[in-house]
């Protein structure tokens, strides 16, 4: 045997002797704890938590002199359950009537300030991770890289890239020539070869997936209606040239045409949904597309285009006429079985309201689990992530948040979240 095997030998030897260092934790004493989203909870719980992550949950409420410099999280009069997940944001602005001026006069610099406001506006509501469903690309990929990097505070965050037709709902609208000739994104698509090349662009830059406009939208300033506007052959080749680069498709849409059209096409996701009817449900149920309902958009662009002056005329039409009727056919889709994911288009509502959209979703029919289900459980396996969120486990990323009662009996308490953790740190 050589010395240098008698050596590592014996150093391992020694090491098994040599008593090893209880480990630094976090404790989490949990009075009522949803650990899986899904089941019944557990009363009385402790997580325990190594760093970023979950390491076990025991019963009872462990000791901390039982760890090495333990700390306590003392949440024995609170309902903990896992960080939920919003599907559907812009962190970049909000709607309103300075949206314009804010376009002419903001540096790219100061939006991106204020986007990073946003996000933890939203982080602190018990949101830990979004998705970000079209906002300046390369800006929005810097802040999720930025808060990945810990350089900055905010929710996990799984960012789009835009592609859109010529004078679609993803394309510049409302001001002068000029002005809409320097803003044309080169996501902007006609033809399905144009539009393969704008989603691999899209994905070159930096896009964990892709946004498609199938129909028309409420906020484009253009009396060009909400029903199907991408073609079959333009949406076939962005869903294949992304899934030839690993990324899923999700899709804006109101019109049960660009609906239907689009899930034909393979999205895995429908965002609105609006007019979502029979034929579209049995679609959605065939290819297990998620849908993305945002009824607080709805609501606030409703209440918007009563209530203020801002808003043009062909959007006022749209946004009352949409916003009154998101919610009767996304009951008649969650009754017939349609996987829902999480979502409020935030952006459109206010950042930080995220949970008023649960509260909608109640009054449309779904029970107060199924929600936090399509907050958490669901919402992970829309964006592949179930292996390290979506659920209180071992292994998983430790996002947590807890309210004083249980969202359970009083969908309310999610209003006003009580403590939040992200990856073990507490915000």
């Amino acid at each position: 045997m050589s010395s240098r095997v008698i050596t590592i030998l014996f150093a391992a030897a020694m090491l098994a002797v040599v008593p090893q260092a209880k480990a630094e934790v976090t404790l989490i004493h949990a009075g009522q704890l949803l650990a899986v989203p899904g089941e019944r909870p557990a009363r009385e719980q402790t997580i325990v938590i190594d760093g970023e992550r979950i390491v076990e949950i025991v019963d009872g409420y462990a000791n901390p002199d039982d760890y090495e410099d333990a700390t306590l999280h003392d949440l024995s009069e609170y309902f903990v359950l896992p960080g939920l997940m919003d599907m559907h944001v812009h962190l970049q602005g909000e709607l309103g009537p300075k949206n314009d001026s804010d376009t002419l006069k903001m540096s790219p610099q100061l939006m991106q300030m204020r986007s990073q406001y946003f996000a933890m506006q939203t982080l602190r509501a018990g949101f830990t991770t979004v998705r970000d469903a079209g906002s300046s690309g390369e800006e929005m990929y810097a802040l999720r890289d930025a808060i990945n990097a810990g350089w900055v505070d905010g929710p996990r965050i799984i960012a789009a890239g835009g592609v859109g037709i010529t004078g679609g709902h993803a394309d510049i609208s409302g001001v002068k020539p000029e002005l809409m000739k320097h803003w044309t994104r080169d996501s902007v698509c006609d033809g399905p070869y144009d539009c393969r090349r704008a989603t691999r662009n899209v994905i070159k830059y930096g896009a964990d997936l892709v946004k498609i406009t199938s129909t028309g939208g409420v906020l484009t300033d253009r009396a060009t209606g909400t029903g199907q506007q991408m073609e079959m052959d333009e949406l076939r080749e962005v869903v294949l040239a992304a899934e030839r680069m690993g990324r899923k498709v999700a899709s804006h849409a109101h019109e049960e045409d660009g609906i239907i059209a689009a899930l034909e096409a393979g999205v895995a996701s429908i965002e609105h949904g609006t007019y979502t009817g029979p034929d579209a449900i049995k679609l959605f149920k065939e290819t297990g597309a998620y849908l993305v309902p945002t009824l607080l958009a709805g609501k606030t662009v409703a209440a918007m285009a009563v209530e203020s002056d801002f808003m043009s005329d062909a959007i006022k039409e749209k946004a009352i006429r949409v916003g009154e009727d998101m919610s009767d056919n996304f009951a008649k889709a969650h009754a017939a079985g349609v996987k829902v994911a999480y979502g409020t288009d935030s952006g459109v509502s206010r950042h930080g309201t995220n949970a008023e959209e649960a509260l909608l979703m109640v009054e449309a029919g779904m029970s107060e689990m199924e929600v936090i289900v399509a907050a958490t459980v669901n919402a992970a396996d829309l964006i592949d992530r179930t292996d390290s969120i979506g659920t209180l486990e071992a292994g998983k990323y430790a996002d947590i948040i807890a309210v004083d009662e249980s969202p359970l009996d009083n969908i309310e308490a999610l209003l006003d979240v009580d403590f939040v953790m992200k990856g073990g740190k507490v915000y």
